[in-house]
């Protein structure tokens, strides 16, 4: 073997292997996780449904995709073009107005969303009074009969159905399902995420420095906790005029409280272990103690309660929305579907488009949460 090929093969030895994406420990705990097959496709079924909300304006609109008018490509679903410059007179143009359709049609032509309806659009076709039954209950005669040209109207078509019905004001149910199912989710995301910074920041600075700074702020929890939570939010948000970050801020002043106790207790129990000693003896600052060597460990018993308090900031919405002090008047809400049902019992569909949507979604974020429970459980084991 000649000596170039003994250096090749001692610098390969020598060389450093690349650092692998994950840490052993956080293989098994993926490995753990995907072990729970329940909790395994649930996540994928939730984010694929949260993802595809995400792009809600692109499913269920009122206005197209994308136009082509004239020569010049238009994206109607980006950007309000005024109602001149299709031949008309007002300031938004109405893409469903026959008038409109048919002027863009004979210049071009249209790329509809599979839901031609957004969340405030009100159906004036609809066969009976609102709230109508779902478009397939009903027959093609009854379905077009609204329409001008009847059953060859070429609007008459299942972009134009109600699948799932629609309201007391005549709006689809599927396109308020779907925008109401992203408000639900990124309301609980913000404020599951915000409620975790601070109570965790108050928690570890509460059990890493204890003595009187635990006990005055464990004091403070103590009446903080006891005031009715849910009557003061319905205090205030009577008092202050609805809104999406109003009502978030209003949830945050009390949502922060769940996570100050399990982040404390695991500050408590090792504040005094010998890494963290040697590191005080080694001139390390409080705050590099606390958000580098305590702080990673304190959050596995966090991040396995992070799913449920999501579970439970969207259960909050839907309540407060259901007894009207949530969301503004108009806005997609499955609270509000629910208080729809519970007001026109002889619409049935909207009781239960509302209460299978909700159940879904707190379903697969409960399986999550057992999933990431088993993943951090250092005595979980699978075969």
């Amino acid at each position: 073997m000649s000596d170039i090929q003994v250096q090749s093969e001692v610098a390969a030895v020598r060389r450093p292997g690349r650092r692998p994406w994950l840490s052993p420990i956080n293989r098994r705990r993926w490995q753990n996780f995907c072990a729970n097959r329940r909790g395994y496709w649930s996540l994928w079924i939730f984010l694929i449904l949260f993802v595809l909300s995400l792009f809600a304006e692109f499913l269920a609109n009122d206005k197209p995709i994308l136009a082509y008018y004239k020569g010049e490509v238009l994206f109607p679903v980006l950007v309000d073009y005024p109602e001149e410059k299709f031949g008309g007179f007002l300031a938004v143009t109405d893409y469903r107005d026959p008038i409109i359709s048919e002027e863009i049609e004979a210049n071009g032509w249209m790329v509809w969303p599979p839901i031609r309806y957004s969340y405030r659009t009100v159906n004036n076709e609809i066969p009976e009074a609102a709230p109508a039954k779902p478009s397939w209950m009903y027959t093609k005669e009854e379905r077009c009969g609204r329409y001008l040209q009847g059953v060859d109207d070429p609007a008459c078509t299942p972009g134009n159905w109600n699948w799932l019905g629609t309201d007391d004001q005549a709006r689809d149910v599927l396109s308020r399902v779907i925008y109401g199912f992203r408000i639900s989710v990124l309301f609980g995301l913000i404020l599951t995420g915000a409620s975790a910074l601070i109570g965790v920041s108050a928690g570890a600075i509460q059990g890493y420095f204890g003595g009187w700074t635990d006990l005055l702020f464990q004091r403070f929890i103590e009446i903080w906790s006891s005031i009715p939570v849910l009557y003061l939010i319905l205090i205030i948000a009577a008092v202050l005029p609805p809104g999406f970050f109003i009502l978030l801020g209003i949830m945050l002043l009390f949502s922060w409280v769940a996570f100050v106790g399990v982040v404390r207790a695991e500050f408590l129990r090792a504040r005094n272990f010998e890494y963290v000693s040697a590191a005080r003896a080694l001139g390390v600052s409080n705050r590099t103690i606390i958000f580098r060597h305590l702080l990673p460990n304190a959050m596995v018993a966090t991040l396995t309660f992070l799913p449920f308090i999501l579970n439970g900031s969207i259960t909050t919405l839907t309540s407060l929305d259901f007894l009207g002090f949530g969301l503004p008047p108009g806005s997609p809400s499955l609270g509000e579907l629910l208080r729809q049902g519970q007001r026109n019992l002889n619409a049935p569909w909207l009781g239960i488009a509302g209460f299978l949507s909700l159940s879904i979604m707190l379903s697969l974020l409960i399986f999550i949460g057992e999933a990431v429970r088993d993943a951090f459980d250092p005595r979980k084991t699978f075969k």
